[in-house]
C-alpha cells in the first residue's frame, strides 16, 4: 500500500477530531476544553467558558494539522502501512499527543493542574483520535 498523503492526513485529522469530539461531548464533564482556556488566556478577556466556539475551532485546527504531521512522518518510520500498523502507530501517536498536551499545553502554557479523571479522559480521547487517524490513513480513504 502507498504511503499516506498530506491530503489524506488532513482529511484523517478532520475525521479523527470529529470522532474524538463526539466522545468528548458524550463522556466529558461539559467543562471548556484546554483550547478554550488557551484562547481565554492569550486572546480573550473572559473566562474559558465564554470561548467554547473558538476553543473547539482551535482544537479542530490542531487535529487537522496533527493528522497531516502524522501522514508526513509515517514514511520515515520504515514500516509497511497495514490496518494493524496504522492503528497501532496511531495509538502511539495518541499517547504522544496526550503527553505533549498534558505537560506542555496544560501544565506549562496554561498553568493548569488537571484532575486525575480529566487526565484519564484526555488520554482516552487522544487514543480514539490516534486510532481513527491510523485506520483512516491505512485504508487510503483520500
Amino acid at each position: 500500500m502507498a504511503d499516506p498523503t498530506i491530503l489524506g492526513g488532513l482529511a484523517g485529522g478532520l475525521i479523527a477530531t470529529i470522532v474524538m469530539t463526539v466522545f468528548m461531548l458524550a463522556l466529558g464533564d461539559d467543562s471548556p476544553p484546554p483550547t478554550a482556556a488557551l484562547w481565554s488566556k492569550y486572546v480573550g478577556d473572559g473566562p474559558p467558558a465564554e470561548y467554547m466556539p473558538q476553543g473547539m475551532a482551535l482544537h479542530m485546527l490542531y487535529g487537522i494539522g496533527a493528522g497531516a504531521a502524522f501522514a508526513v512522518a509515517f514514511p520515515f518510520l520504515g514500516v509497511s502501512l497495514t490496518l494493524a500498523t496504522g492503528v497501532g502507530l496511531g495509538f502511539v501517536y495518541g499517547i504522544v499527543l496526550t503527553v505533549v498536551g498534558m505537560v506542555l499545553w496544560m501544565r506549562i502554557v496554561l498553568a493548569m493542574e488537571p484532575e486525575p479523571k480529566t487526565m484519564g479522559l484526555f488520554f482516552f480521547f487522544h487514543l480514539v483520535y490516534g486510532g481513527v487517524l491510523g485506520a483512516w490513513l491505512s485504508l487510503g480513504l483520500v
